[in-house]
């Protein structure tokens, strides 16, 4: 596949799967949009995998695959694959770590299975591991100094927080445990932290084009202090006209 049809197939598997980060990058420079299109696709692909088999084990192997196909690709171009091949020739034109891309992988086995967090500690570690690697790779590949990864961490844990509040209802229907402590208190106390990560994260250089992945942090976390209740609800819900205008603001200002 060429590189103009690499980048449509990401796009579209991200428009589909993943609508908001679509919307995201789309907003971002238009010399930005291939890279971050290249990385929600594998963020996509890999959020989905624990959920296509009730098989446990189907499950670990199709997360296995993706552990060697990140190795692989970092070596050179591997078997061509719509997602794998723009990911490995990202991750070798822009010397991307690999240690994010591989604790991203092993964070999902926790979607596997039916097991709690162990405690809040454990939870943030799955948010820094899965959204907060999504950021710090999305932030270097952009260019973004290394000098402010911690903030890019932290910014993508906080946006992977909100997503996962709203998320909450969806989880326990499938059969998981995701609050530590669902009292709306204990609520609202995580939902303060995660705003304490955004603010701490704010003007320490996270890459404009990345941080726009977490154009809708602020206000999801804001009603989930203000109203915990929502969580349990799923109704964390912000209207269309707010999440647009956010978007061109933040896409304008750069500020989150």
């Amino acid at each position: 596949m060429t590189g103009e049809n690499t980048t449509a197939a990401c796009a579209a598997l991200v428009e589909r799967a993943d609508p908001e980060r679509f919307a995201a990058a789309m907003a971002a420079d238009p010399g930005d949009r291939a890279t971050l299109f290249t990385l929600y696709a594998f963020n996509a692909e890999l959020a989905r995998a624990p959920w296509a088999s009730k098989e446990a084990m189907i499950a670990e192997m199709r997360l296995q695959w993706w552990h060697d196909v990140i190795e692989a690709e970092a070596s050179g171009p591997a078997a061509p694959h719509e997602v794998a091949s723009p990911l490995g020739v990202l991750i070798r034109s822009r010397a991307l770590p690999l240690a994010p891309f591989v604790a991203m992988v092993a964070a999902r086995r926790w979607d596997i299975y039916r097991d709690p967090h162990a405690d809040e500690a454990a939870l943030w570690a799955y948010l820094e591991d899965t959204g907060g690697a999504l950021m710090l790779l999305a932030h270097r590949a952009l260019g973004g100094n290394a000098a402010a990864d911690g903030a890019a961490r932290s910014l993508g844990a906080a946006a992977a927080l909100a997503n996962y509040l709203r998320a909450v209802p969806r989880l326990e229907e499938l059969g998981r445990i995701p609050l530590v402590d669902g009292r709306t208190e204990a609520v609202a106390a995580l939902a303060r932290a995660g705003l304490d990560r955004l603010a701490a994260a704010r003007g320490a250089g996270v890459a404009r084009g990345a941080a726009l992945g977490a154009v809708l942090t602020r206000p999801v976390l804001d009603m989930a202090v203000a109203e915990p209740g929502r969580v349990a609800a799923g109704a964390l819900i912000l209207p269309e006209f707010t999440r647009r205008r956010r978007l061109l603001w933040q896409s304008l200002t750069g500020r989150f």
